[in-house]
């Protein structure tokens, strides 16, 4: 006699649906394409690059960036690093068009939308599929609503945006304006919390000098960490009594073992070591610096009062 099919419980939820791959941006471009993850498809078409809406003064400019970079994990944390200088940005980065507006607060208005001009601008460069980043979240809210195209807008971006401003002149030769004081005083979080790791800092303190140290530094810890990863991994495979026989044994691995890239590797650590070390009392001393400069400068406005 066959047997009965056991019937599922009354009010017992079917197990649950396994949640979807989420797209791993330290992978390749074949990579994510293989990961069948939502969005991995439109990213990969579009070479992993987003569009960028970035404003000006007297107009808007559109860019490409590198998709990945504000993506990663940990990118709120040190994506300020590659806009320390202008050559490491530019390499993530880099200009499509610039065109000059009549009145910017017209081209994109939450109420009226987005006009004819900075509509064609964003149409000429989009492809299917790709994202633009934009500046503010009411141009995320108003791009999207009025023209469709799916808009990203974050702490991280504001960090990407931080760093552009930094380099308008730059990034966008034909734009003869200087930014607004208010529009250039955001300081990038990712910087900031770097800084107060090192040095005790207000936002106010921070000058280029500081920021190319702290970026040194930041480069400093990053080659201490991969070293000691790799050599970390190695030492927790080997158990004491295989490190011992490995030093009796050191001869037989003569011709087996790389020593030119074991002692790159040392090469490198010392070297961050030695540069962190002076970088760590120059960035001690900058600060300092910049401590007396603010206190001056707050006991002559007390006089002038």
């Amino acid at each position: 006699m066959p047997k009965r099919r056991r019937r599922r419980g009354r009010g017992v939820a079917p197990p649950p649906d396994p949640s979807p791959a989420t797209i791993d941006y330290y992978c390749s471009l074949k990579e994510i394409a293989a990961s069948g993850a939502p969005g991995a498809e439109d990213f990969v078409r579009n070479h992993g690059l987003h569009l960028l809406l970035f404003e000006t003064p007297s107009g808007f400019a559109i860019f490409s960036l590198c998709g990945a970079e504000i993506h990663i994990p940990d990118a709120l944390e040190s994506i300020w690093v590659k806009f320390a200088s202008f050559r490491p940005a530019s390499t993530i980065i880099w200009l499509k068009e610039f065109q000059k507006f009549d009145d910017n607060s017209s081209a994109i208005n939450v109420g009226t939308g987005v006009n004819k001009q900075l509509t064609d601008m964003i149409m000429q460069w989009r492809r299917p599929g790709q994202k633009l980043v934009v500046g503010k979240p009411e141009y995320k809210s108003t791009i999207e609503t009025f023209l469709g195209i799916p808009c990203l807008h974050d702490e991280v971006v504001m960090e990407v945006m931080w760093g552009m401003k930094r380099f308008m002149s730059n990034f966008v030769p034909a734009e003869e304006s200087k930014l607004p004081k208010e529009d250039s005083l955001p300081m990038s979080q990712g910087l900031l919390m770097f800084l107060i790791m090192k040095q005790p800092i207000s936002i106010q303190q921070v000058n280029e000098d500081i920021v190319r140290a702290a970026a040194t530094l930041f480069h400093c810890d990053i080659i201490e960490k991969k070293c000691c990863r790799a050599l970390l991994d190695v030492g927790h495979y080997l158990k004491h009594d295989v490190q011992s026989k490995l030093l009796d044994d050191a001869d037989k691995y003569k011709d087996l073992v790389y020593a030119r890239d074991c002692l790159r590797l040392y090469e490198n650590l010392v070297a961050a070591y030695n540069v962190r070390a002076v970088k760590k009392d120059e960035l001690a001393l900058l600060v300092k610096r910049a401590n007396a400069d603010e206190a001056e400068q707050a006991r002559s406005i007390t006089t002038i009062i």
